[in-house]
């Protein structure tokens, strides 16, 4: 008798784009079933029960070793999405509430939804007398947290609100701080970068006022899959001898993957399809063929277009499914966001369209397929994303390409991306900026004494507060250092995403209402007067920027253009920290001082990305100091080119090793700077800079040093093999050039890495 196996409902689909050569290359994960162990002997009798209850009758193999690791020390566990890891540190975090009275446990939670998500998890094993949990964060309103603080037992929180309300506010909470015995730090892959930085420092802060109240809470961290999670751990917390979780013992559905590059419209100038029109398309014929389906738009204004261009779509094809697509971003009310995370969960939604918002751990239910739109960043979040796929034992992940050079990149080498390692992420919590803004927030917690604060701020706290003395910041008094003015509140003035303490508001005109703000180093060239700038979804045209005092005024507008800023940079290397000799250049690495200046902009259409006009800037510099590596090549690689071809060729590489290095970095092309001349001023020779875009640094251009080689080579195919004549978005073009792509030189580019290859 023959067996019939179901038809995927998007076989059709895959059809159709293996016809037209859209579907570049797909793959399968297999199904692999689970790795169940029985619960723990000693685990609490009522955690025991309320388990059994709620239909658990063993764990995975993962979670009951993160439960004997935790009574051992601080874990991090890394394994795949939907492999249970709030079960990893919920075990011994409740074991832990249960048979002490008085003890207390910390959520951290780098999203809302992730902490109310969360909440509704511990609540549902009905352990409410003895486990108590409470969200505190900006939506919970000020009547409700006094009483909060007393009665919880597990406050679960994020970040930013540990940094500038609890933390300075230590006393109120003191009971909280007396008897606290675990802190969790979930999606801790998120703390990478500028962010993460900060968060380190809140960590160690965080010790620092646990240990003058007489605790020392274990550490419990879950991460997506890293290539450093214990790295990562323990430069986040500042601990020594974080174990490792990483076997993981989940069962996994069978998941077919799917490599979709939106076809060519104009080969010469390497131009495609919209990959926004193209997702909206696959959305539809997916929710059409009973697909339940979640797709990843990089920005707000992304999300709502293709939530509209679905909707339209299905309007005219299922009108009774118009209703059951809606777009899930940041921005929307806290009411708003729980009735939408409820109709995911029911299943009334076919599809949501969303930004990483729900790319982390939130219960959304189970889902078909899971579509993302363009290269997210990382291949570890791009991994992420297509975990959300795997209902009924089957799923479909897709991954839409834009016209990006490494959208296009991944798309000439399909399997190398899908067999790719997951990158490390990279934080330095000691960045100086950062480090003396959070210095200045611990002397408000309690003054600084550097030979016990060094264990948990770090050996650079003497330095820093001496620094911060001299800046008029501290005082120093009987071996203490405390705040010059006691009643100065620094917390408030520190963001977590910023590397620097000076920001600019952006209000709007129309209704007087403050949109958001910006680093100041960054004011000129984001909300220049005339510069277009997106909130929520909205556009708005910036009407004055006020950098005495630290204002953009923006007004809604409906044009179809956007803008980029045209400036003028420059370098000036102010101490080598390490330096080599390879591939024919000397390559070094430095703290070096960038100055910018935007002296025009260029406004372009939005579909066909046409220059509009161009219109003069009268801005001042802005200057700020970071880490940078950079190489100098000598007579044997450049010495035969003419003057202007070498500044194109020069100009060329540098978009191409920035374009690669987020691959390496585990960071976004926005992050990274660079600077190509023929001729430094203090080199000497023509010379390359690649730099971190933030004040101080983050080790972006640290990690570019160590694998130099591997920029060197990935930037050379980057170029050679992309189908263009003379260069295009997809290899040498950047969508952040500070010179508008201009001079550019393909040839040059790739005769200048073919040579620095040779030499290797």
């Amino acid at each position: 008798m023959a067996v019939t196996r179901e038809v995927e409902p998007w076989s059709t689909l895959l059809e159709a784009g293996r016809a037209d050569a859209r579907l570049v290359r797909q793959a399968y994960e297999g199904a692999r079933e689970g790795d169940l162990v029985g619960l723990p002997q000693d685990l609490h009798p009522q955690l025991r029960g309320a388990l059994e209850q709620a239909g658990f009758d063993g764990l995975y193999a993962h979670q009951a070793q993160a439960y004997e690791l935790a009574a051992q020390g601080p874990f991090v566990v890394t394994t795949g999405t939907a492999s249970g890891k709030s079960l990893c540190f919920n075990l011994p975090a409740l074991d832990t509430l249960l048979r002490d009275a008085r003890a207390r446990a910390l959520y951290l939670y780098p999203t809302k939804a992730l902490a109310q998500d969360q909440a509704r998890a511990i609540n549902a094993l009905g352990l409410t007398k003895r486990v108590r949990p409470a969200i505190y964060d900006g939506d919970t309103p000020r009547e409700q947290r006094g009483a909060l603080r007393k009665r919880a037992n597990v406050i679960l929180t994020n970040p930013d609100m540990l940094h500038v309300g609890i933390l300075p506010n230590h006393g109120a909470w003191g009971d909280l701080f007396a008897n606290l015995a675990v802190v969790v730090i979930d999606e801790a892959h998120v703390y990478r970068g500028v962010f993460g930085s900060h968060v380190a420092n809140v960590l160690r802060r965080l010790r620092r006022i646990a240990a003058a109240y007489g605790t020392a809470p274990r550490f419990l961290l879950a991460s997506a899959t890293v290539a450093n999670p214990v790295e990562l751990a323990e430069r986040l917390t500042g601990l020594e001898d974080v174990a490792l979780v990483d076997r993981d013992g989940a069962p996994r559905s069978r998941r077919h993957i799917a490599i979709w590059n939106p076809p060519l419209i104009d080969k010469a100038l390497g131009s495609r399809r919209s990959a926004l029109g193209e997702a909206a398309d696959l959305v539809r014929e997916l929710v059409v063929g009973g697909a339940r389906t979640i797709c990843f738009v990089k920005s707000r204004r992304g999300v709502e277009l293709v939530a509209r261009m679905v909707s339209m779509a299905l309007t005219e094809e299922a009108p009774e499914l118009a209703d059951a697509v809606a777009p899930y971003r940041a921005g929307y009310t806290p009411q708003q966001r729980r009735e939408l995370e409820a109709r995911l969960v029911s299943g009334e939604l076919r599809a949501v369209i969303t930004t990483d918002a729900l790319e982390l751990g939130i219960d959304i239910g189970a889902l078909d397929a899971a579509v993302c739109v363009t290269f997210p960043g990382t291949v570890a979040s791009l991994r992420q994303m297509w975990g959300r796929a795997g209902r009924r034992g089957r799923g479909l992940a897709v991954y839409v390409a834009g016209e990006d050079a490494l959208d296009q990149f991944f798309c000439r080498h399909p399997d190398e991306f899908l067999d790719r390692p997951v990158e490390a992420a990279i934080l330095e919590f000691e960045n100086e900026q950062i480090h003396l803004a959070h210095l200045e927030c611990a002397a408000h917690e309690g003054p600084l004494e550097p030979q016990r604060d060094a264990a948990f701020l770090g050996p650079r706290v003497r330095a820093h507060a001496e620094a911060l003395v001299s800046n008029g910041v501290l005082r120093e008094t009987r071996g203490q250092f405390v705040l010059r003015h006691p009643q100065d509140y620094p917390a408030a003035r520190v963001s977590l995403r910023s590397a620097s303490p000076e920001r600019v508001t952006i209000v709007d005109v129309d209704s007087g209402e403050m949109l958001g703000t910006v680093e100041g180093a960054r004011a000129c060239s984001t909300v220049h007067d005339g510069a277009a700038y997106l909130h929520m979804g909205k556009a708005y045209e910036v009407r004055e920027l006020d950098l005495d005092a630290q204002r953009a005024l923006v007004a809604g507008f409906d044009g179809d253009w956007y803008t980029q800023p045209k400036e003028e940079t420059d370098t000036w290397i102010e101490r080598l920290l390490d330096r080599r000799e390879t591939l024919g250049v000397t390559l070094s690495l430095g703290r070096v001082e960038v100055t910018q200046q935007v002296t025009a902009f260029q406004r372009k259409r939005l579909p066909d990305h046409e220059v509009l006009d161009l219109q003069a800037l009268d801005l001042p510099p802005t200057t700020f100091a970071t880490q940078a590596l950079w190489f100098e090549l000598g007579e044997e690689l450049v010495g035969d080119l003419a003057p202007y071809e070498l500044l194109g060729a020069l100009h060329a590489v540098e978009h191409a090793q920035i374009a690669v290095l987020p691959l390496i970095a585990m960071c976004d092309r926005w992050d990274i700077g660079g600077l190509s001349t023929n001729a430094h001023g203090q080199t000497l020779r023509p010379t390359i800079f690649v730099y971190d875009g933030h004040p101080g640094g983050v080790g972006i251009a640290r990690m570019g040093f160590r694998v130099f080689e591997t920029l060197v080579e990935d930037a050379w195919r980057l170029i050679g093999e992309c189908p263009c004549a003379d260069g295009c978005p997809s290899c040498i073009q950047s969508p952040k050039c500070g010179n508008l792509n201009e001079p550019l030189a393909k040839a040059g580019a790739l005769e200048v890495l073919a040579r620095m290859r040779a030499q290797g």
